[in-house]
């Protein structure tokens, strides 16, 4: 950056003072410090709370679950849920895990990544969940297709049996990737799927407005 060192070296204390940055060696190198994650845990906290509304919004629509999730590594994690309110309906714990490759919200993110980038993260063969789990690269990038062409991926009972699911990616202001989806029980799933497809891209878009309303 073409500072002196003393420049530098009093940015780096007044760093540490904030922990911001802690020490990593005794020759003096730094490392990112506690104060970092609990900044990133905020805002984190902050786009559930901002996300919420929107979810709750869809829902009521759709009176169906809703879920958002965030991608760590190969699989997804639930971070918030609003559960519908018909009787036949399908829940999951937040802080649950899934995989990538079998799931709406998992292929929404996928398609946001070069054929490339799908095998390097997830490789080429993949373990069925069900009878209708694509396990072949080629028949999930032939899928991925269709989602990036469209905009939002669907689960049709290749994650669980008696479950289907569509599902859009999206970043968080930090720039991590997150995922919003529906899932809903397969007999009310063919004569829905398009008006939730519809309604889930105008949530995202919404979204996406309000947060770069708050940024700018």
């Amino acid at each position: 950056m073409n500072l002196a060192r003393s420049t530098v070296q009093r940015i780096v204390s007044a760093l540490e003072t904030e922990k911001l940055v802690i020490a990593a060696t005794p020759n003096g190198r730094v490392r990112l410090g506690p104060t970092i994650l609990r900044l990133a845990a905020s805002v984190r906290s902050d786009f559930i709370a901002t996300a919420r509304p929107f979810l709750e919004q869809l829902s009521e629509e759709l009176h169906e679950t809703v879920d958002l999730s965030t991608v760590k590594k190969d699989h997804l994690v639930f971070i918030d849920q609003v559960i519908g309110p018909q009787r036949l309906r399908t829940v999951s714990a937040v802080g649950e895990t899934f995989p990538l490759y079998c799931t709406a919200n998992g292929k929404a993110y996928l398609a946001q990544l070069s054929d490339a980038g799908v095998e390097a993260l997830i490789g080429r063969a993949y373990a069925p969940r069900t009878p209708k789990t694509l396990t072949r690269l080629d028949a999930l990038l032939a899928d991925l297709k269709s989602a990036r062409r469209n905009g939002v991926a669907f689960d049709r009972e290749e994650h669980t049996l008696g479950i289907c699911a569509v599902g859009v990616a999206m970043q968080d202001p930090l720039g991590n990737s997150v995922a919003i989806s529906v899932p809903v029980p397969t007999q009310r799933f063919p004569d829905r799927q398009t008006m939730i497809a519809e309604r889930l891209l105008a949530t995202k878009r919404a979204m996406e407005t309000h947060m770069n309303s708050v940024a700018a």
